[in-house]
């Protein structure tokens, strides 16, 4: 576990969330480094609305649900989040934020981009068509509601749960509490710099671009997180073939990624084709690989190639391909591919033809 900020106390406490004063020391030293590494943003109109009372409650309500972190922010530094005339804030749980490493200005963005510069009470997200879009503090960074049951009163941001409805409720700020990050808090993600929070791809007229419809597959962005990941060799081979495989217009896309990729010297059309072995043209995250029947074959961008799924006990109750073990599942995902860690390469070798 990693503090947000560490000092001469040491490492935090296993039970740090019963130790409320450490835990707040330890935010308001976050702050004091933010203050120190960015410029602090200009209060507007909505800091002079809302009084300190209102702030005072809106601090309590989100101590009273658990989520410290926010509401000790939301005291001390209001201006992080109150530069729209309407806001909602999703307070994300103090038991994901305050174990991440996360620079003091990545945190600034990720605060802002949790809050939405729209009023937006539960009710409402519950009536938001489904795949509907809404800005937030960060840009041009949206948000959109990727799931929304009205039986069972349950609506998903970004694939995240909002667990806490109406923490918090007024004519022009609303809060709300979610289970996770709506963006990845991994610091191998960093080296995008400003453009680490990956947000969903809306239209003009602030709808989801489903992936499996209108998104080809990004293959550079693939590239940038194989490289991030440690997956180099892998990465030059797959740039190597860029350009064809933007001409296939996938949609959606599974990659296999060894850490060391033998085959990189090889002559390009092997070196091509070894590749798209690697790659299926469908996502399958690694739990919905897990649900296929053993010994199921998997389409390939090989023709005639295929890959056999397959669990067993020498693998540690995990899953192989071809005999290689899933090393590392679910590497990296987005709405269009995901990547798959692996112990080695993968050879070409022959397979019934019956896929899935």
């Amino acid at each position: 576990m990693i503090c947000l900020i560490k000092s001469n106390m040491g490492s935090c406490p296993s039970n740090w969330w019963q130790a409320p004063v450490y835990f707040t020391v330890s935010v308001v030293l976050a702050f004091f480094a933010i203050s120190t590494a960015l410029h602090s943003l200009p209060r507007n109109s909505i800091t002079q609305q809302i009084n300190h009372p209102l702030l005072l409650n809106a601090s309590k309500a989100l101590r009273r649900s658990g989520f410290n972190f926010f509401a000790t922010f939301l005291e001390i530094s209001p201006q992080i989040f109150l530069s729209s005339p309407n806001i909602t804030i999703f307070a994300i749980q103090d038991s994901v934020i305050f174990n991440t490493s996360l620079p003091p200005p990545f945190l600034k963005l990720l605060l802002q981009y949790h809050t939405s510069t729209l009023t937006l009470p539960f009710n409402d997200l519950l009536n938001k068509p489904h795949l509907r879009c809404f800005p937030t503090l960060h840009g041009h960074k949206n948000l959109a509601v990727t799931k929304v049951d009205t039986k069972q009163r349950l609506v998903e941001i970004n694939h995240v749960l909002v667990s806490h409805p109406d923490i918090f409720l007024e004519p022009f700020f609303s809060i709300h509490g979610v289970d996770a990050p709506f963006s990845s808090l991994d610091p191998q993600d960093f080296h995008l710099g400003w453009d680490y929070i990956q947000p969903p791809t809306c239209v003009s007229n602030f709808s989801l671009v489903q992936s499996n419809n209108t998104t080809s597959v990004e293959w550079r962005r693939i590239i940038q997180v194989l490289s991030s990941k440690g997956f180099v060799s892998f990465a030059i081979g797959l740039h190597s073939g860029n350009l064809e495989l933007e001409r296939l217009k996938l949609k959606t896309a599974t990659v296999f990624a060894p850490p060391d990729f033998a085959f990189i010297a090889s002559s390009s059309p092997l070196l091509h084709k070894i590749v798209r072995l690697h790659i299926l043209p469908r996502r399958f995250t690694y739990k919905e690989l897990a649900s296929l029947p053993d010994k199921a074959l998997l389409n390939t961008l090989v023709t005639d190639h295929h890959l056999e799924i397959k669990g067993g006990v020498k693998f540690r109750q995990g899953l192989s391909i071809n005999g290689i073990e899933i090393l590392n599942p679910d590497v990296a995902s987005s709405t269009n591919f995901v990547i798959h860690g692996i112990s080695r390469s993968l050879e070409m070798t022959e397979l019934p033809n019956a896929s899935i």
